[in-house]
């Protein structure tokens, strides 16, 4: 039966080999090179599958191989250090002590080349708690200073002895003593040390002139005669003291009537000083009002100066009343507003919040309006200028209760004011 099954193979690949070989035999070659190069492919295909099932077997292997290898290797390196543990307690004191030398020679060669080390608190801790324990001789092992260990053992005693304790010298002045000194130098850049001093006792309050130079000197204020130089800032503030402006608008009633409207503002406060309406503002008009603005401030009146522009309706009697009361008045270059910038951004001010919003009847109900806003404009609307106070300087005292907040409306709700209830 072998040999029949042997006998069948063998025809089988005749067989295929013969119709391999006709099929080259129809390319034209002979049949012996045929027969030669069918049977050389018929290797190189048994050939390439030999070689492929060894590559399956060897990944295959290989795979088995390496999981074997690390499950040993961890074993092995388990048993290595059990050995050499045992190896340890077993080795004399002798043997030990060379490592230790061996082992701090290598420190401080790596010392002579790696910069200052960098410790956090627990190795500060650590070095520190373990230095009680050595001898002092033994100190130099460590990688710093015996007295470094010393402060940072200090360290942890005053982190845990923790007692109240008082800085020499005098006490330090409140927070509120100070903010009043350093507004008072301020205010006053030629007052000195003892100045201050004296004003701060007529208040009731006792403070050393070395107290004040210190005050002074840790806010950056030089002495008073350095200090004292003015500024442009502060001689225009304080020439403007003694100036207030006037100046004209007009204003359309709904009967396409024009109304003008005649005020005077200071230039230091920024108070509207005087309002008058009149639909026909001649010489004599505006004189009297000028007549009723001089009653009006009395003879303690701080104004020195009137500055208006060159309108024909400031004639020769209304500047005679001022000059009479030892006023000066200066009139603006021809068409130059910024000269009297004032009195016109107050005219924009009264436009925007008020008249650009309302229809004006006539002249008795533009002076009721312009009455209640210059109440307004004067008491309680913040001024930028001003460091968002209103020019009376009045303010509500602080609260903290939000809820009462109270609303006053003006002019039927087109201007509120809020305060505190």
């Amino acid at each position: 039966m072998i040999s029949e099954s042997t006998t069948s193979k063998t025809g089988a690949r005749e067989s295929a080999l013969a119709i391999n070989a006709s099929d080259f035999s129809a390319t034209g070659l002979p049949a012996s090179t045929a027969l030669m190069a069918c049977r050389a492919r018929r290797v190189r295909e048994l050939v390439r599958g030999l070689l492929g099932c060894r590559r399956r077997y060897i990944r295959w292997s290989w795979s088995r191989s390496r999981e074997g290898r690390l499950l040993w290797s961890f074993v092995y390196l388990v048993g290595r250090n059990l050995f050499a543990l045992v190896v340890l307690l077993g080795r004399r004191r002798r043997s030990k002590e060379l490592e230790l030398l061996v082992l701090r020679h290598e420190l401080a060669v790596l010392r002579r080349q790696a910069g200052r080390p960098r410790v956090t608190r627990a190795d500060r801790a650590l070095l520190a708690a373990l230095s009680r324990s050595l001898p002092r001789a033994m100190w130099s092992r460590f990688s710093v200073k015996p007295d470094t260990l010393l402060r940072w053992h200090r360290d942890l005693v005053a982190r845990r002895w923790t007692y109240p304790r008082r800085a020499p010298g005098r006490p330090p002045l409140g927070t509120e003593l100070q903010t009043l000194i350093l507004r008072l130098a301020r205010e006053n850049p030629g007052w000195g040390y003892r100045r201050i001093v004296g004003e701060l006792k007529g208040v009731g309050i006792a403070v050393s002139a070395t107290s004040v130079r210190k005050v002074l000197l840790e806010a950056g204020l030089r002495p008073a005669p350095e200090r004292g130089a003015s500024s442009w800032r502060a001689f225009l503030r304080a020439q403007a003291g003694s100036m207030f402006a006037c100046d004209f608008l007009s204003v359309e009633t709904v009967f396409l009537q024009r109304i003008y409207v005649l005020f005077f503002i200071s230039l230091e406060t920024r108070r509207v000083e005087y309002v008058a309406c009149t639909p026909t503002p001649n010489g004599s008009w505006v004189a009297q009002q000028a007549r009723n603005l001089v009653m009006q401030l009395g003879d303690t009146s701080p104004f020195r100066f009137l500055i208006h522009d060159r309108d024909s309706k400031f004639g020769h009697a209304f500047d005679e009343v001022f000059r009479s009361e030892g006023m000066r008045v200066i009139r603006t270059p021809v068409r130059a507003p910024n000269a009297n910038a004032h009195a016109e951004r107050w005219v924009r001010t009264l436009r925007e919040d008020c008249l650009d919003r309302i229809l004006i009847l006539g002249r008795r109900h533009l002076e009721h309006v312009v009455g209640v806003y210059r109440r307004h404009y004067n008491e309680h609307r913040p001024h930028r200028a001003l460091g968002l106070v209103p020019p009376a300087g009045c303010h509500s005292p602080p609260t903290d209760a939000i809820q009462r907040i109270h609303r006053r409306e003006l002019l039927g709700g087109l201007i509120n004011e809020y305060e505190a209830a």
